[in-house]
C-alpha cells in the first residue's frame, strides 16, 4: 500500500513520539547527531516490523483532520450565514420566500456543475417552497471569471425564471465558456448590451466576485459544485436524491441530518 508522503511523515512523527517517549521528544533540541540517528533507526525498525500501524495512524489522522475541518466550517457557516443567504448580488431562483434555502457555489466551466444542473432544475420544478441561491465561484481560470462577470451584470436586468433561464443556457454551452459566449446568450435573450458592458466593468461586479471568493475561502471550499443547506456543506455533484433528502431533513428538524 502506498501512502502520500505528507501523511507518511505525519504518521512517522506520531509513531516516533510513541517509540522514544514524550519526554525525550521534548528534549529533541539537545540530542546529539548520534542520538538522532539512533532514534531514526528505532522508528524505522518499528515500522518495518509493524507496517499495519501506519494504516491505523493514518486513519486516525484523517479522522481528526476531518473533524477539525467540520468544526472550522461550522464556525464559518455561522459567521457568513447572512451573506450566504441574502447578498444582494446573488442569483435567487425558485421561491424567493421559500421555507428552505439551498446555496450552490458553481463555475460555468465545471463539468460536475453542468451535471448537477439537471438535479437543480428538477428540485426547483418539483418543490414550490424551495429557495435556491446561486453563487458565482469562478475557480477554473480567466474564462470562468469573465463568464461570471457577464452573468452578474445580467443579474441587474433579469430576475427569477428569466435569470435562471440565462444561467441554464450559459451552463449548457458546449465547450469552454467565456465572456464572449455568455454575452452571446445575453444578446439572444434581448438584454441591453450597452448597459451590460458598462455594468460588467463596475465596482459592484468586482466586489461581488471578491465577496464570493472570500466566502469560499472561509468555508474551505475545495472545488465546485459545493452545496450549502442548513448546517452542512455538501461537496460535489452528489445527485438528486441526496439533495432532496437534505431539503426534507431541514424542513423536518432544521438540520441536514436529523439522526
Amino acid at each position: 500500500m502506498r501512502f502520500p508522503l505528507l501523511k507518511f511523515c505525519q504518521a512517522a512523527a506520531v509513531i516516533g513520539a510513541l517509540v522514544v517517549g514524550p519526554s525525550a521528544m521534548a528534549q529533541n533540541a539537545v540530542f546529539t547527531e548520534q542520538q538522532r540517528q539512533a532514534i531514526g533507526e528505532i522508528v524505522k525498525d518499528y515500522l518495518i516490523k509493524n507496517p499495519e500501524v501506519l494504516t491505523e495512524v493514518i486513519a486516525e489522522l484523517e479522522k481528526r483532520q476531518a473533524e477539525a475541518q467540520r468544526v472550522s466550517q461550522a464556525g464559518a457557516l455561522k459567521e457568513t450565514r447572512e451573506t450566504l443567504l441574502n447578498a444582494s448580488h446573488s442569483f435567487v431562483v425558485g421561491n424567493p420566500s421559500g421555507d428552505v434555502t439551498l446555496v450552490e457555489f458553481f463555475d460555468y466551466n465545471c463539468g460536475y456543475c453542468k451535471r448537477a444542473l439537471t438535479d437543480l432544475k428538477t428540485l426547483v420544478k418539483a418543490d414550490p417552497k424551495l429557495r435556491v441561491v446561486l453563487k458565482d465561484f469562478p475557480v477554473l481560470g480567466p474564462d470562468s471569471v469573465e463568464a461570471s462577470r457577464v452573468a452578474l451584470a445580467a443579474g441587474k436586468q433579469l430576475q427569477g425564471d428569466k435569470l435562471f433561464d440565462f444561467h441554464v443556457k450559459v451552463m449548457d454551452s458546449k465547450g469552454r465558456v467565456n465572456g464572449e459566449r455568455a454575452m452571446a446568450v445575453a444578446k439572444d435573450m434581448g438584454l441591453d448590451m450597452a448597459r451590460l458592458q458598462k455594468d460588467m466593468q463596475g465596482p459592484e461586479i468586482q466586489a461581488a466576485l471578491q465577496e464570493n471568493m472570500g466566502l469560499g475561502d472561509k468555508l474551505s471550499l475545495s472545488g465546485t459544485p459545493a452545496f450549502i443547506i442548513g448546517d452542512e456543506i455538501i461537496p460535489g455533484a452528489v445527485g438528486l436524491d441526496p439533495l432532496r433528502q437534505v431539503v426534507s431533513n431541514v424542513r423536518q428538524c432544521g438540520k441536514a441530518n436529523c439522526g
